[in-house]
Formats: C-alpha cells, sequence, structure tokens
C-alpha cells in the first residue's frame, strides 16, 4: 500500500473524536442538527462554491412528502442543460446539502450541467428503505421538472460518494426496474454496495482513518436497523440482474474499508455488459472528495467524474 500524506493521518485522528461508532441515537440528532457555515476557515478545508455557479434552494417530492433540494446553475449557462441527480453521503446517518456544495458546484461548473442535490430522510429516524425511495421519488420529479430548471430531460446523469454512492447505484435499479426515468451515467464514488459487510478490504482498512470497520458497521445498523442487507436495493451488489444499468463511473479510496466493495461491483456491472471506467486512488482514505484541500488527489478524481459525465451528457 502507499503511504498517507501526513495531513491525510492528522484529519484521519481528527475526525476519530468524532466516530459514530460511539454515538448513541441522540448524539447523532444533535449532529443531524448541526450546520457549517461557508467561510474562510471551512472553504479552506472543505472547499467552496465554484465560481460563476448560482444557487437556489427548493423542494422535490420524495416518498412521504416534499423534501429540500439544492439546485445549482451556471450563471452563463444558455438552453437547456444537462442534468445531474447528486446524493450527498454520511452512511444514511449524517451529511447534508450543505456537504455537498464543492463538489456539486465544480460540477456544475465544469461539466456545464445544472445540478440537484437530493437531501433524502435520515436514519435512524428514518430507515432503509426511506433513503432510497426519497432518491428515487426526487429524481422522477426533477426530471419531470426539467424544462423549469433550464435542463434536458433526456440528457440525465446520477452520482453520489459514500452512502450517496449507494444510492445512486440503487436509484439506477429502480429506475430500470421501475421503467424510467432514462439515466444517461452513474458516478459512483467510494460507493458502499455490500451492507453485509463482506469485501476483503473491510478488514484489511479496519482501522483506517475517516472510516473505520467499527463506523461502517455502526451506519449499516443504523441505516438497517436490522432488515435484509441483500436487498438490491439496500446491498445493489446482490442484484439478481444488472443488465441494462447506465454506464458507470467507479471510484474508489486504497485506505478505505470499502474499497472493494467497488471493485466487486465494477466486476458484475462487466459481466452484464455495462460499460464501467474504476479508478482507485492511491494513499487515498475514505471521503477523500470531501477534502480537496487537503487530499491531493481529489481535484484529480474531480477531473475525472467530470470528463466521464460530459461524454455521457453530450448533445447528439
Amino acid at each position: 500500500m502507499a503511504g498517507m500524506d501526513l495531513r491525510v493521518r492528522v484529519l484521519g485522528r481528527l475526525l476519530g473524536r468524532m466516530s459514530v461508532s460511539s454515538m448513541d441515537e441522540e448524539r447523532i440528532r444533535r449532529a443531524q442538527a448541526q450546520r457549517i457555515p461557508h467561510n474562510p476557515l471551512t472553504d479552506a478545508l472543505l472547499g467552496g462554491v465554484a465560481r460563476g455557479v448560482r444557487l437556489t434552494d427548493g423542494t422535490a417530492r420524495g416518498a412521504a412528502g416534499d423534501v429540500p433540494v439544492r439546485t445549482y446553475r451556471p450563471q452563463d449557462g444558455d438552453g437547456a442543460l444537462p442534468l445531474v441527480v447528486n446524493f450527498h453521503g454520511g452512511g444514511w446517518t449524517l451529511g447534508n446539502l450543505d456537504s455537498a456544495d464543492w463538489l456539486c458546484s465544480n460540477v456544475t461548473a465544469a461539466v456545464g450541467a445544472v445540478v440537484v442535490s437530493v437531501d433524502y430522510r435520515l436514519a435512524p429516524g428514518h430507515r432503509w428503505p426511506a433513503a432510497a425511495e426519497d432518491c428515487y421519488a426526487a429524481l422522477v420529479d426533477v426530471v419531470a421538472r426539467a424544462a423549469d430548471l433550464g435542463a434536458d430531460p433526456e440528457r440525465v446523469a446520477v452520482m453520489g460518494d459514500s452512502a450517496g454512492g449507494n444510492l445512486a447505484a440503487v436509484v439506477c435499479l429502480m429506475a430500470r426496474d421501475r421503467s424510467g426515468p432514462r439515466i444517461a451515467h452513474q458516478g459512483l464514488v467510494y460507493p458502499s454496495v455490500d451492507l453485509t459487510m463482506s469485501s476483503p478490504s473491510i478488514d484489511e482498512n479496519a482501522s483506517a482513518p475517516v472510516l473505520t470497520k467499527a463506523d461502517c458497521l455502526a451506519f449499516r445498523d443504523h441505516y438497517l436497523g436490522g432488515q435484509d442487507p441483500t436487498d438490491p436495493y439496500a446491498s445493489p451488489l446482490f442484484a439478481p440482474d444488472h443488465t441494462g444499468l447506465p454506464p458507470a463511473l467507479v471510484q474508489v479510496a486504497e485506505h478505505d474499508p470499502i474499497r472493494d466493495d467497488g471493485a466487486r461491483y465494477t466486476a458484475v456491472l462487466r459481466a452484464a455488459g455495462v460499460p464501467v471506467r474504476h479508478t482507485e486512488y492511491v494513499g487515498m482514505p475514505h471521503g477523500f472528495l470531501a477534502f480537496p484541500r487537503l487530499c491531493r488527489s481529489a481535484p484529480q478524481a474531480l477531473a475525472e467524474l467530470c470528463a466521464e459525465q460530459t461524454a455521457a451528457l453530450a448533445a447528439r
């Protein structure tokens, strides 16, 4: 394995003090209510909003009522632009719209797309399949309203990181199984696709920085609450059929307990005839795209994601 930068090791130690594996449900609820505002200090760590991008907050239909969404659009974009729907990470338990600002705004700027980020219901207050059903319902609603957003409903991609990568993969299965909408590309950034936690990297990187095996198990248990981890809409790896799914980019991090989830999902997609690109970022921990100022591979991973989306969403 490649060594990790000192900055990444320090980051891991700091985040280890806030491990979800040590939180009870009351502490999780308090953490869910916290917001990290944009300021020079937080932007220096987490990245700010890309220049030339306009943000608008609104709502979309969820599975049990409206859910918050944030729309990102280039200030100088003309005509119907491609549409990318994003699902944030956070172990289905944490995370919010603010945490995706850097990624979504930079995709907007680089791809020239309208990006809509979905703030789905969180566990443990809302267990599976609440988040997955919210994300699919929001996708259907946003695509139906694409013209109002200045977007093209025929050029649609989804993306997500970590738990959001799981949700993006699940939404692609749902869209195929439920007759739409058509998705042209799925960007899966260090996705969790096997909630049985059977990947060899779970134990290999059990004490990795940012995300540990204990964290993986805690997030999974909060999300499922004892439900079947092999259901394909919880663990898309276990879908009986992966044919007909959108082309994919799967990005993983070397020092990540769920690294092998991405490799295994790449293998089943390829076996089903789905075009897929798989990239492992050496020396990187889980979540490295969330810390673009500290993790040296974040700009490269962002550029790869944007290039894949641009090609998949090109006007035809």
